[in-house]
């Protein structure tokens, strides 16, 4: 404890874990001196450059790409009568307003990355007022809008964001081969694992402890679930092999995604570090369900055939498609229609590509790129309609083709040394995870001019 002037102040190793913040939160109002009535437009330099700079580390907080962060800091900077330069990573912008021979940098970091759907469309409705309006605000009004948007709380709470990864993962696995008794005890598994996740989120956990905590937890809530149907009704102990669905709801769909759509602007920073981000995911999700599996004896193996007809695999895939899409979208906190909007454009791609593959007998990668490319035109022309960012209801749709089968049986047999047969899996789920952000990126190419043109 020390003193400052007659008040007592407590040193950071005296403070409560829960009360500490490694990265300090930023008083916003400190940066106003300006009075309520001027035009933002008027105000000094710093004034409008934080601006700039509070956008842009909003946006980067709801998980969307570098290129849509930078356009919408240059929208305010233009509106505010400033030239912008960003340098944009995963959790940090260090940029420059400049004005009249004036310039002034900040640095801005985020504690953590991640997702919020719901946050980004409110950002993207307040850049489109800003852009028609925005100079008859002051620097007031501006900071109050933006205080109402973050202060906006979650749509779901922690059990909802456990039923929705439920819902998910048990269309997921469905989709990957499994039958109802994986559907029944993915959805167990799933269910507990992503509540637990988002509790420890909810406490600001660290994100190693969170991907652990949960993986392990979805995979023994499946393997007790499974010896409690199998001692009912003595199923075939093969069935096990859906413990795998149950831990997909981990799979990092939005930093895959964005990182490839961020490469393809020549944002190498931001691509890199969301590219990284991704792998180290999957890695520390796919060791825990490698050493759980270990422990418990879970193998990976392939589903028991489901004695299905191709066209009632076509009449199911499309419902399980959509309950995929839509269970990931509310784990992205989408509002019910905007969820409900990804998973009929991911019902339509996803089913897409399954019947290339299985049909057409096309390669998984091509097919992947033609599924994603349909989710991007059908996003295009559903943006005109509502409005909803592109982003937001794209990536949801692709998620549930991202291959988190692959990734998790190639890290299985490198860990038990079986290097050629996880090398093959490893390469299958390469060339899938590179076609879907290239099938977005031909997408944005053909429908959006802003996209289309460097500079």
């Amino acid at each position: 404890m020390k003193m400052n002037n007659g008040r007592e102040e407590m040193s950071s190793q005296e403070i409560p874990a829960n009360q500490y913040h490694h990265h300090m939160q930023i008083d916003w109002m400190d940066f106003v001196t300006s009075d309520n009535i001027t035009p933002a437009t008027e105000a000094n330099l710093v004034e409008r450059a934080v601006i700039v700079g509070r956008v842009g580390i909003m946006m980067l907080a709801c998980g969307t790409g570098s290129w849509r962060v930078r356009n919408s800091m240059n929208i305010v900077a233009q509106t505010l009568g400033m030239t912008c330069s960003a340098d944009i990573g995963l959790v940090s912008i260090e940029y420059t307003c400049m004005d009249n021979h004036r310039s002034y940098t900040q640095a801005l970091s985020l504690p953590s990355t991640g997702v919020n759907t719901t946050r980004l469309n409110a950002l993207e409705r307040f850049m489109k007022d800003m852009e028609a309006e925005g100079v008859s605000w002051t620097i007031g009004e501006i900071h109050a809008r933006l205080n109402e948007i973050q202060k906006s709380k979650g749509n779901y709470q922690p059990w909802m964001v456990g039923l929705a990864a439920a819902l998910a993962c048990s269309a997921f696995v469905f989709l990957l081969g499994g039958g109802l008794v994986e559907m029944l005890c993915c959805f167990i598994g799933a269910g507990f694992g992503n509540y637990v996740r988002r509790k420890m989120i909810d406490h600001h956990m660290t994100l190693f402890a969170c991907i652990a905590v949960a993986v392990a937890t979805a995979c023994i809530a499946y393997l007790v679930s499974f010896m409690s149907v199998r001692a009912l009704f003595n199923v075939s102990p093969r069935h096990e092999a859906g413990y795998i669905g149950a831990m997909l709801f981990i799979i990092p769909g939005f930093p895959f995604i964005t990182s490839g759509l961020d490469l393809s602007k020549l944002d190498m920073r931001s691509g890199l570090e969301r590219g990284a981000y991704a792998v180290i995911i999957i890695t520390v999700a796919t060791l825990v369900g490698w050493l759980v599996a270990m422990l418990v004896h879970l193998r990976p193996e392939d589903f028991m055939p489901l004695s299905l007809s191709p066209l009632m695999y076509l009449l199911l895939r499309l419902p399980a498609s959509f309950c995929g899409v839509f269970g990931f979208s509310i784990m992205f906190n989408s509002k019910l229609k905007m969820a409900t909007t990804a998973g009929l454009i991911g019902a339509i791609a996803n089913t897409l590509r399954l019947e290339l593959v299985d049909l057409g007998h096309m390669p998984a990668g091509a097919a992947a790129f033609l599924g994603a490319l349909t989710a991007g035109l059908l996003a295009s022309i559903v943006r005109k309609k509502v409005g909803y960012p592109r982003i937001s209801i794209t990536i949801p749709s692709i998620v549930i083709m991202v291959p988190g089968l692959y990734m998790y049986r190639a890290v299985y047999n490198i860990g038990l040394t079986s290097i050629s047969t996880g090398a093959l899996w490893m390469t299958r789920a390469l060339l899938i995870v590179v076609f879907l952000p290239l099938g977005l990126i031909a997408a944005r190419i053909l429908t959006d001019n802003k996209w289309r043109h460097n500079g």
